[in-house]
């Protein structure tokens, strides 16, 4: 599995850094534990949480793990993913039967045979979520599972908004107990640095533009204004968004009407299954828009890198100008992130 690691990185044009060492040395281990049989072990093996500041390779980390892991017995899901089916199972009719509780029997549904399971980029904001979210957690690691997570926060830093911070202490325990929790924190932000040149592809999303209010894409880009006849609608998760054009692959939305009404990352998770482009207009700097707003967008970033839909943004730049305060910035620095990844036309 380290081979496995040092080989990826590689094929991708860069080397794995200092930083990320002890992470790959731990999931070789891990992955080696899972390779033995399972009569071997009286218990089965840790489960890791993987944390670190944004672009610092995490997601990478474990994909690349996932991807070497010789077992069918596996799933790799987002965190937004992950929770929005797990939401959608545990409120569908007639989710309790066979005397499981509704968390059980969408997590059977979910999970299927698995014997691993990584999720991406975990966090807990929502207090509404937070019971859902502790279940889900004590559930996994009472299943003998291993879970592998991803996050930008420790598991004391999970749930910050100190009003709710200790409805989800348990499950910070429980984490801090259960898991071996690794940090990679090194000094480099990945995704702000010139890409080297991949022998195995580049990324849709990471090809995407930033383009000020009646900026010009490049002639092939396929992004001419649209016509007023264009005007249509899209179906979401449970709803239909209004569209200002959809060109096969392609739809064109106004930040209005994605962030700014009451859509969710769910409808996000939809439109990225249906498109490979996403062009959202009228994107304002996000110090101007409202606090769901700001948060609906962060989750569009989201849903767009890890479903890896090409993402065009059409407005002011949406990071200037943002005051300091963990309310009003929390999570954009991600965002900021993987914006960076995005190319800006001069």
């Amino acid at each position: 599995m380290r081979r496995h690691f040092h080989q990826a990185a590689a094929r991708r044009g860069f080397a794995v850094a200092p930083a990320q060492e002890a992470a790959v040395e731990r999931l070789a281990r891990l992955a080696a534990e899972l390779a033995r049989p399972a009569w071997t072990f009286p218990k089965p093996p840790r489960d890791l949480y993987v944390w670190g500041p944004v672009g610092r390779g995490k997601s990478w980390l474990v994909d690349t793990f996932y991807e070497g892991l010789p077992t069918e017995r596996k799933r790799r899901l987002h965190f937004h993913d992950f929770f929005r089916r797990l939401h959608d199972g545990v409120t569908a009719p007639g989710a309790r039967r066979d005397g499981q509780s509704a968390v059980d029997s969408a997590l059977d549904e979910l999970i299927g045979d698995s014997k691993v399971l990584v999720f991406d980029e975990f966090h807990a904001h929502d207090a509404g979520d937070a019971m859902l979210i502790a279940r889900l957690f004590r559930t996994l690691l009472d299943r003998r599972i291993t879970l592998v997570t991803t996050s930008n926060y420790p598991p004391a830093g999970l749930m910050p908004d100190p009003l709710y911070h200790h409805l989800f202490e348990p499950t910070i325990q429980l984490i801090e107990q259960r898991m071996d929790v690794l940090d990679v924190s090194g000094p480099v932000d990945f995704r702000r640095l010139a890409a080297p040149r991949s022998r195995d592809g580049g990324r849709r999303f990471a090809t995407g533009l930033c383009l000020p209010p009646g900026g010009t894409a490049p002639a092939d880009a396929g992004l001419a204004l649209p016509s007023p006849a264009e005007a249509t609608t899209v179906p979401a998760h449970l709803r239909e968004l209004p569209a200002r054009a959809v060109r096969g692959e392609l739809v064109w939305l106004g930040f209005d009407a994605l962030c700014e009404t009451a859509t969710a990352v769910s409808d996000y998770l939809a439109l990225a299954e249906r498109f490979c482009t996403l062009v959202l207009d009228g994107v304002p700097p996000l110090a101007e828009a409202s606090a769901d707003g700001r948060q609906r967008f962060a989750n569009l970033v989201d849903v767009a890198c890890d479903r890896d839909v090409r993402l065009v943004l059409i407005g002011a730049d949406p990071l200037t100008a943002l005051p300091d305060g963990p309310v009003l910035t929390r999570d954009l620095d991600r965002t900021a992130s993987r914006l960076a990844m995005l190319g800006r036309p001069a």
